[in-house]
């Protein structure tokens, strides 16, 4: 599966904010930051938190479980150094965000 498929419109994803999409089955952490968009997995690797609710800040999450700091541009986490989440990559097309599996 290598094609990007929509998740959401612009409008859905304020700047500053995360959401949970779905795309191909699979459950993906889109952020906003400042109008650039960035995908993750969006299961914390610590116990399974959803990081598309956590807090958005300086281009950081912070899983809203237990506090564990992901970058959002990378994945890397930053609570257990050399690890990390799965990222994807985002592309807009008019008013749509997809992202590719």
């Amino acid at each position: 599966m290598s094609d990007f498929i929509s998740v959401a419109k612009l409008t859905d994803v304020p700047s500053g904010e995360g959401r949970v999409v779905e795309a191909g089955g699979v459950a993906i952490a889109l952020f906003n930051v400042d109008g650039t968009f960035h995908a993750l997995d969006n299961t914390c690797l610590h116990r399974g938190g959803p990081l598309g609710d956590g807090v958005c800040a300086d281009g950081t999450v912070t899983c809203p479980w237990h506090g564990w700091q992901y970058d959002m541009a990378t994945g890397e986490c930053k609570s257990m150094p050399g690890e990390s989440v799965d990222t994807y990559e985002v592309r807009v097309e008019g008013e749509d965000v997809q992202v590719k599996l």
